[in-house]
């Protein structure tokens, strides 16, 4: 029976280059000149520490500028709140987000059984196999996904026939 998994990965190595890019910029930019702004990286998670909101916002922004010149989708980073250290200083965890999150896949299956396409869906562990009778019945399945879903980076990977 043909069938496909949709995934959600992101590239590691992709982000942990992205990282050093980052602080790189950051350590030779004139307007960071004396300042303890940088990011750290953890297993998933990337840590932004900055002396003010204003600082905090412009090592996002490199940050995302950076991810996207490397094909990493911008869309996978979860941002939590801004925390103060001490004085004006702040950091914000960010985490990276891997595999399809339970709500999504349930949403995910919902949307292909009320598409009334003769494909199945179902959940395995972090990804959502659907299989369905025909090769096109799926094709179909991955555009409506990809329509439907724009909120989340979604990849369609194992297409088996």
């Amino acid at each position: 029976m043909p069938s496909f998994d949709i995934v959600s990965e992101v590239n590691q190595v992709e982000v942990r280059n992205a990282v050093d890019q980052v602080n790189k910029e950051v350590s030779t930019r004139f307007d960071f000149k004396g300042s303890d702004a940088r990011v750290e990286s953890a297993d998933k998670t990337l840590t932004l520490y900055a002396d003010d909101d204003f600082k905090l916002k412009q090592v996002t922004d490199i940050l995302t500028g950076k991810l996207a010149k490397r094909q990493v989708d911008v869309r996978s980073l979860k941002y939590g709140n801004v925390e103060k250290i001490s004085g004006n200083k702040v950091k914000q965890a960010v985490t990276v987000r891997t595999g399809v999150e339970q709500d999504l896949a349930k949403r995910i299956v919902k949307l292909l059984k009320d598409s009334k396409l003769k494909v199945q869906g179902s959940i395995q562990g972090d990804a959502v196999r659907v299989s369905g009778a025909k090769r096109d019945d799926l094709q179909e399945a991955i555009a409506l996904v990809k329509k439907s879903i724009t909120d989340f980076p979604l990849q369609y990977q194992n297409f088996r026939d």
